[in-house]
């Protein structure tokens, strides 16, 4: 039997309104007045976290990872190294006479020359800054060249599909057929050697795995609603390929940019070491490991271990943060 307590008056009409309780469980009854706490525990099942815009999404991700933070570091460090550093700490690095006339050759380390000197009496720290821009320069610009011309021919291959799909598919298949090293020397050996043709030959070389892999994203993509709604509404392929399909690929292309990076100068410092490198007085880190380990033997240890712990050091670095990037850019890796 409800009360008198149990109604309200509606101050508009004067009718009574019955307040009926709320059961919340365990025999509990609650007016459709109350609210409920706001400190209420959350239900199980996975952590709430606050998630925010999708920038700090990735940078939360990519912080997490600290081998990738020290691998940004030292990236950062190698290029105010190898580009700031000839300004603070100015050498010859160009005029052999010169150079034998103000130093000796095969000098150890000391307080005039920290890294020594090699053969022909350039100084090694400051060889090491003006090698080390040739091997980023390249490392950066032939991992452009190789991701975009990748990306494009494997996103039209992918869209495309059918026999022009098999036939630019063959032609990849073709090339990658071919050992990489020898098509590199092949390729050196037949044109002269210059900082262009390397960045050009290490792309050459490169562009057909992003091929490959956009190739497959491609296929996946192009079936989705949002590609097949723009064709519908008369979108054009070249708007479908580069508004939507290299886009939603953009994880796979900048992760494979970053490991790129990595490889192009590892094959520049086996072209360097080979003695295909860039012509002299030029030189890079491969260049002065194949120069050093002639003078290995006799007990300069000063010419071969700068330059080997510099490509070690910028390789791992950018394998590091090539794995953060991974995991920041693809949701399903993310922690939760």
């Amino acid at each position: 039997m409800a009360t008198t307590d149990d109604f309200d008056v509606d101050p508009v009409f004067n009718d009574q309104e019955e307040v009926m309780p709320l059961p919340i469980g365990g025999g509990e009854t609650m007016a459709s007045g109350d609210t409920l706490d706001q400190d209420a525990p959350t239900p199980e099942g996975g952590e709430s976290r606050s998630t925010g815009t999708i920038f700090r999404q990735m940078s939360r991700v990519f912080l997490e990872n600290k081998l990738a933070v020290v691998g940004l570091a030292v990236i950062a460090l190698m290029i105010l190294f190898c580009f700031v550093g000839p300004h603070v700490y100015p050498t010859n690095q160009t005029s052999t006479q010169l150079a034998l006339q103000n130093s000796t050759s095969n000098a150890a380390p000391s307080s005039a020359n920290p890294l020594g000197t090699d053969e022909v009496g350039f100084d090694i720290l400051g060889r090491l800054m003006y090698g080390g821009q040739v091997s980023l320069i390249v490392g950066f610009a032939s991992a452009i060249v190789a991701t975009v011309v990748g990306v494009t021919y494997g996103a039209m291959a992918g869209f495309f599909g059918g026999w022009s799909d098999s036939l630019l598919m063959r032609v990849v298949d073709v090339l990658l057929s071919i050992p990489v090293l020898f098509l590199l020397i092949a390729l050196v050996t037949i044109y002269h050697q210059s900082e262009l043709l390397l960045i050009l030959v290490i792309a050459f070389v490169s562009w057909l795995i992003p091929a490959r892999l956009i190739r497959g994203e491609t296929l996946s993509l192009r079936l989705r609603e949002y590609v097949q709604a723009v064709r519908v509404m008369g979108g054009s392929r070249k708007r479908i390929i580069g508004r939507h399909i290299i886009p939603n690929a953009v994880g796979t292309i900048v992760v494979f940019a970053t490991f790129q990076i990595a490889d192009s100068i590892l094959l520049l410092a086996a072209l360097g070491y080979l003695g295909l490198g860039v012509p002299a007085p030029q030189t890079d880190w491969g260049t002065m490991l194949s120069n050093g380990v002639n003078s290995a033997a006799s007990g300069y240890w000063w010419q071969i271990y700068p330059a080997g712990l510099c490509i070690v050091l910028v390789v791992v670095a950018f394998n590091y943060i090539g794995d953060a990037l991974r995991d920041s850019l693809e949701v399903r890796l993310q922690q939760r």
